[in-house]
């Protein structure tokens, strides 16, 4: 049984296959143009049998480009009579409040593909005004047909409460217009704030029909060339789906490769038996980082993508522009900068002689000695040094001093950002990051790890095996997921215990149900989390209600939860005579796979030297250490400064550090001082 995953990022496009105990790994570089493309010529790359494949997981920035981009589908929106300009009012906040120029993120449609129809559910689920079907046949029916649309968008008011009319109006659509995909706001995001719910369901229906041509197109591929298993996609919150399932909830897909990275490193952690980790993944175009607590990725039920609101689960990730191919410039008032933009795959850094001209903060890492030229991707892609100091001989100049300097400033800007993004995900979040352990990944994560650590206080770095491509890693890790969410209000009282026990039951039989239909029959581990907030307060916090726990859960219980998360986070909370309420649910479902087999480092054939010279931060030039991510050396301590080379990354222990290689092939980094 060959299990294989296949992620798309900025860059690269990685590859892993596990088959028993053999595995191939495979870097090739990313075809933004059409992802596809590369995907197919990772696994030509690695002469992977599609025919004898058995499990294949794929991960992309389909989703996310359509929006960024703004290529989704001709769609048009329908919503309650009143509610016309919801998706262009948004919420009264600035982002930029000293711009004099600010404008909120324009929604992916314009004004005239809103309409409106009459009628009017309040918040409770009950009918205050009829749905006028006549005008839906009258007005909206003609006018979508006449529009182009692609899609349509259907956000009615309190749908979240009771999708009667919802359902209806789809009917009426589908009937009329059998060719237009129809999405509705109670199959996408189930929940109150209306601006938030219908920038969500809009959202959607603009990327499903991108969604559905990709997978058309690479499921076409695969028969042609005889895959007869499973076929799989990455959902932002950790877990994948079948495929017939993102043809249903495509917005779930948004951030599937950084969810997938930090799926494969707490499965990595875990065979070290480490449950603490701050996962750090240094990609060509960003890095993520996500805190995970006792082996547990954290959820948030919201994110936003080009400014816009999207309410569905995904992994607790903050993401910064400060990648290996994240540009290095100087702004107008003469400070040096990194990121957000980037090199990206076609041309790349400059040290990638395809073109490129701009410094990069790999180009800075050839420049410093921490990437050696000869040894990237195992020595398979040669870099050119020179192109690299060229590339930063104009920033050098600007900023008075030498390249090589320049370039170590521009790591430490680098670091600076990666360290803010970590103190948003632990400090922040109420959690001290002195008590994780950073687990570094990607092609450039291992290099700025141990910097990192000591700009946080860590002790302890964990980097597992082939760390560029632990999100491909992560893909055929990951188990099937879905997760439901739903609004109920109630304060907190006698029976909120039992409509907790009410909503269990019913979200595990829609559970049930979904998972079924997919094909998925094995039993489900489900978990429940109720968001619950102070009376007066305008946002909860998701407080854990484990399913042992619910059949005796009481009044009491649940308060003592609640108090317990809010002053981890708020440091206060508990104080007597404080009404709380209820505000809402959120189900997930999980049907766990076979566990993969422990995976080696990918062996790398080739000379290298003994050493090395790096550029310290400090001017000063040292001779380090070269080894083989694979070279025994590593089952004993190994002081700094020293680079364990392997085919997808390189791991640079500086001195003050030691690296051992534990039993589970991960490499354990400590201060030795």
């Amino acid at each position: 049984m060959m299990r294989v995953g296949v992620e798309v990022g900025g860059t690269f496009t990685d590859m892993v296959a596990i088959e028993g105990k053999t595995l191939r790994i495979v870097k090739v570089p990313s075809t933004p143009h059409s992802p596809d493309i590369g995907a197919f010529a990772s696994l030509e790359a690695a002469r992977v049998p599609l025919p004898a494949v058995s499990d294949l997981v794929h991960g992309s920035t389909v989703a996310t480009n359509a929006i960024l981009e703004r290529r989704g589908a001709a769609i048009a929106f329908v919503t309650t009579r009143g509610f016309r300009d919801i998706l262009f009012l948004q919420r009264q906040d600035r982002r930029q409040i000293y711009d004099l120029h600010y404008a909120k993120p324009a929604p992916p449609l314009r004004r005239r593909d809103c309409f409106e129809v009459t009628e009017r559910i309040d918040a409770a689920g009950q009918v205050v005004t009829p749905l006028d079907e006549a005008a839906v046949v009258r007005e909206i029916l003609p006018a979508l047909a006449a529009g182009g649309y692609t899609a349509v968008a259907i956000c009615l008011l309190s749908a979240y409460a009771s999708p009667v009319h919802e359902a209806r109006l789809r009917a009426l659509v589908e009937a009329a217009l059998p060719g237009l995909r129809v999405t509705c706001s109670h199959d996408v995001a189930c929940e109150f704030r209306e601006f938030e719910r219908a920038s969500t369901t809009t959202l959607s229906a603009y990327v499903q029909p991108v969604i559905d041509t990709y997978i058309d197109r690479f499921e076409t591929v695969l028969a042609a060339a005889g895959f007869r298993g499973s076929f799989s996609i990455m959902q932002s919150n950790g877990g994948r789906i079948p495929a017939l399932g993102m043809r249903r909830s495509a917005i779930t897909a948004l951030f599937s490769g950084p969810a997938a990275g930090v799926i494969g490193a707490v499965r990595q952690a875990q065979r070290s038996g480490v449950g603490n980790v701050i996962t750090f993944d240094m990609g060509g175009t960003s890095t993520d980082v996500s805190l995970v607590t006792a082996g547990q990725a954290s959820l948030t039920p919201e994110t936003e993508i080009n400014g816009l609101p999207v309410r569905t689960p995904v992994l607790d990730i903050v993401s910064v522009g400060a990648g290996g191919g994240s540009l290095v410039w100087i702004d107008d008032g003469g400070m040096l900068r990194v990121g957000p933009r980037s090199a990206g795959a076609d041309p790349g850094p400059a040290c990638y002689g395809r073109g490129g001209t701009l410094p990069t903060i790999t180009d800075a890492h050839v420049v410093r000695g921490t990437i050696r030229p000869d040894g990237f991707l195992g020595g398979t892609m040669q870099l050119d040094r020179d192109a690299a100091h060229r590339a930063f001989a104009e920033v050098a100049a600007r900023l008075g001093m030498p390249i090589a300097a320049a370039a170590a400033a521009a790591i430490r800007l680098a670091v600076a950002n990666i360290v803010r993004a970590i103190q948003v995900v632990s400090t922040e979040r109420g959690r001290d990051p002195r008590e994780y352990a950073l687990l570094p990944f990607g092609g450039g994560g291992p290099l700025l790890a141990a910097e990192i650590a000591e700009e946080l206080a860590l002790r302890e770095i964990l980097i597992p095996p082939n760390p560029g491509v632990v999100s491909a890693l992560g893909l055929v890790s990951a188990d099937y997921v879905k997760v439901y969410g739903a609004t109920r209000r109630m304060r907190l009282d006698t029976a909120v215990p039992d409509a907790l026990r009410e909503a269990y039951a019913g979200f595990f039989r829609q559970a049930e149900d979904e998972f079924r239909s997919h094909g998925l029959h094995e039993p489900l581990e489900c978990a429940l989390e109720a968001d619950m907030r102070y009376v007066g307060q305008a946002f909860e916090i998701p407080v854990p209600v484990e399913a042992g726990a619910l059949k005796t859960l009481s009044v009491a219980d649940l308060a003592e939860r609640f108090t317990e998360v809010h002053r981890r986070v708020y440091l206060h909370g508990g104080e007597p005579g404080r009404m709380v309420e209820l505000v809402g649910l959120r189900f997930s479902a999980r049907q766990k796979l076979p566990s993969l087999p422990t995976v080696q480092e990918w062996e790398v054939t080739g000379d290298r030297p003994a050493c090395s010279l790096v550029t310290m931060a400090t001017g000063d030039v040292v001779e380090s250490r070269l080894l083989a991510a694979t070279a025994r050396t590593l089952d004993a301590p190994v002081t700094g400064p020293a680079m364990i080379e392997g085919y997808s990354s390189t791991v640079w222990v500086p001195p003050g550090w030691s690296a051992e290689r534990d039993a589970a092939n991960n490499i354990r980094m400590k201060r030795t001082g």
